[in-house]
């Protein structure tokens, strides 16, 4: 049996960036190849965020690369590599595995991004951006068949394996059909969603001034989970690298209801 080609971590970014075109953000991390370890890679672990479980999901199956949308070095933190982030990048280093992340570009990718994703499950089609100046929408409109606010819960809850809180703007069998969605941390959206004139938004978390908003706005919202509205993403890419590379690469969902 021939042996699988092994890739170096430069080859596997290249590769990556040019895929989500990622030079063409501006973004709160740096995107792409994060922690080098040098090593040359033969497995790939891939997954929402580079916790300490996914890490040592990671060691256990030998991998020498750990793909990402939450890597590290987020704009605003303390920039000392002390306590919980020294125990990660020391444990990767240790064991050989270079860490890659792709945070905005994986978001707004039109074929294998969150968002599109997201619509996909929810047999949503995207119609434009949320904002229309830019050039790689980080938000999106779609457009559905007639439903009402309680189905589009439900579709959520049975697409995602996680009921969202929805936050009413008027009668539940009021029917929506222009959606905002954009996924993760975007709950402050729900305004331009306003402009724009949709009937509702998803994203993944909310805040409590998010419930005034939607009520006053008249917008439907609904929180459907920051790590649940952001697999989609991640899992897309996991099967793009694994056709593109004759190496293995394995998808890690490590649990977290926020």
């Amino acid at each position: 049996m021939p042996t699988a080609q092994a890739i170096s971590p430069q080859s596997l970014c290249d590769f990556c960036d040019t895929l989500l075109f990622a030079d063409e953000f501006r973004d709160y991390c740096p995107n792409g190849l994060q922690i080098d370890a040098g090593v040359p890679i033969n497995k790939i672990i891939t997954g929402v965020t580079a916790c300490q479980a996914l890490i040592d999901r990671a060691i256990q199956e030998k991998a020498q690369a750990i793909v990402v949308h939450h890597g590290y070095f987020w704009k605003g933190e303390d920039a000392a590599i002390t306590g919980m982030k020294a125990k990660r990048i020391k444990a990767l280093l240790e064991h050989g595995i270079s860490l890659i992340a792709y945070h905005l570009p994986l978001d707004a990718h039109p074929e294998i991004g969150n968002n599109r994703a997201l619509a996909d499950m929810l047999d949503l089609t995207i119609t434009g951006a949320l904002y229309p100046h830019e050039k790689h929408p980080v938000g999106n409109i779609a457009t559905s068949k007639p439903i009402s606010s309680v189905q589009l819960a439900e579709k959520i809850t049975q697409a995602l394996a996680r009921k969202p809180l929805h936050i009413c703007a008027g009668s539940p069998d009021r029917t929506l059909q222009k959606i905002a969605l954009c996924t993760g941390g975007a709950q402050d959206m729900i305004e331009q969603a306003a402009k724009m004139g949709c009937d509702a938004f998803i994203s993944g978390e909310i805040s409590e001034r998010t419930t005034h908003m939607a009520r006053e706005l008249g917008v439907d919202y609904f929180a459907a989970g920051h790590h649940a509205t952001e697999r989609g993403g991640i899992m897309r890419l996991t099967t793009v690298l694994a056709e593109q590379f004759d190496i293995g690469v394995q998808f890690v969902d490590i649990d977290n209801p926020a």
